[in-house]
């Protein structure tokens, strides 16, 4: 008999009511193991607005060590839960977090989450890693129906003979239903491979760097030799609940040598109806000041749809905002000369594009805070993000967090504020009394 309990290698993509749970799994003992004194549970308090795919991230008191891998929540229903190290930009003196995801979360509304263990005799479906020699790493979900791919890290490390090809990471998003359709651009052996090949998945950089002795660097193009680079993975963690990986990168001149050091960190969740995934950073030098600078449209952290959007983008893209849903083909870019108001600042942002004759949503979340004034960009060929100036010093260095929603089919204006919500003001969480 299979024990994920002190596993982190699996996953369960949607909530499911311990009827349906006993149906699917034939062989199942629920085992209470935490050993907190007396009866426990995790009560979650909402805020102002109904959320959607709330993630719970239950720091465990220290000295109180838990064993679960499911909670039961007292609205109904029971859903995986996943023990994991801090994140990038958490607190580092939590040492470990109990991380579960509540389907909805209602306004004002308090719930009890109750930590349980689940044995298996089959794996329940979970995150794995899967990495080859010379390939890209691959985040995929495995469950009875196969491995379906959800992420791939683009970390080939730079080739001066192939330096277009491999000038800078970043992450594909594939589709989040089957897996079989990658929604982002990947990377491209030539400027000439279609239209803008140096916008990447989901990427990030600045293309006006300058530092030291007037030295420059455009990170976003590659030019002059300039690259950013995987140097190693720093942490992986894969689960029932979540599949994440930290790694570290160096941004180098045009003389080869780093002037910056980024610790990048990926996760995606387990939801249902769609892929939900949190990107972050910290990007630091031991230089005087790296300054960072740049225009909208080659600067910050951006999303670039799949090549085949640059030819059907006209008549199939659109942008909904949280003024609302754009007109076919309608974009909104920030401008010196005459700086469009509805392109600072804003909150969250979605592109809704045809990829394989399908339909799909990418909503992007900025975190408050993150540095400002934020400008934004946006194509019709499904790039879109916003970008912000920073002098980057040893005493301050640049951190980030964004989330990114994918899925099937169109969004609407409120959708995509419960999620946005969801990230920006997450629940309260405190331990309770279980119910």
């Amino acid at each position: 008999m299979r024990s994920p309990a002190g596993a982190a290698a699996h996953h369960n993509p949607q909530p499911t009511t311990p009827m349906k749970r006993c149906l699917s799994l034939l062989a199942l003992f629920l085992l209470p193991s935490f050993t907190l004194a007396g009866p426990f549970g995790i009560e979650i308090t909402g805020g102002k607005t109904d959320l959607t795919n709330v993630v719970v991230r239950f720091p465990v008191p220290k000295g109180d060590p838990i064993a679960a891998n499911v909670v039961e929540l007292s609205v109904g229903g029971t859903v995986p839960a996943q023990l994991t190290g801090p994140a990038l930009t958490d607190d580092p003196a939590v040492k470990q977090y109990l991380v579960f995801v509540v389907p909805k979360l209602k306004a004002g509304e308090t719930i009890t989450a109750k930590p349980n263990t689940v044995n298996y005799v089959v794996a329940p479906p979970h995150f794995e890693f899967v990495e080859k020699a010379g390939e890209p790493l691959e985040l995929v979900y495995v469950s009875p129906s196969g491995k379906r791919p959800v992420l791939q890290y683009f970390n080939l490390r730079h080739d001066p003979k192939d330096h277009y090809y491999t000038f800078k990471p970043f992450h594909n998003v594939y589709d989040p239903a089957t897996g079989k359709t990658m929604l982002t651009n990947t990377s491209a052996k030539t400027a000439k491979d279609g239209q803008f090949p140096h916008h990447r998945g989901l990427f990030f950089g600045f293309n006006r760097i300058s530092f030291g002795e007037k030295q420059s660097a455009d990170v976003w193009h590659g030019t002059d030799n300039v690259f950013s680079q995987h140097d190693k993975m720093l942490s992986t963690e894969a689960g029932e609940v979540l599949g994440r990986h930290r790694s570290e990168i160096s941004w180098n001149g045009k003389d080869g040598k780093p002037f910056a050091t980024e610790n990048r960190e990926v996760t995606a969740y387990a939801t249902a109806g769609g892929t939900m995934i949190d990107w972050s950073t910290i990007l630091s030098t031991k230089l005087d000041k790296v300054r960072l600078d740049g225009d909208p449209q080659h600067a910050g952290f951006h999303f670039r749809a799949n090549m085949e959007v640059s030819k059907n983008g006209k008549e199939n893209t659109y942008y909904v905002r949280p003024d609302g849903k754009g007109k076919i083909g309608e974009t909104r870019n920030w401008d010196p000369k005459g700086a469009n108001k509805q392109t600072i600042g804003l909150p969250w942002n979605a592109v809704s594009i045809v990829v394989g004759g399908q339909r799909y949503t990418v909503l992007r979340v900025n975190h408050p805070e993150n540095p400002g004034e934020t400008r934004g960009s946006e194509r019709d060929y499904g790039r879109f993000g916003d970008y912000f100036e920073y002098d980057l010093t040893p005493e301050k260095p640049l951190k980030l967090k964004y989330r990114v929603w994918v899925q099937a089919g169109e969004m609407t204006v409120e959708q995509c504020q419960a999620i946005a919500d969801a990230f920006v003001n997450p629940p309260a969480t405190k331990a309770a009394a279980a119910k």
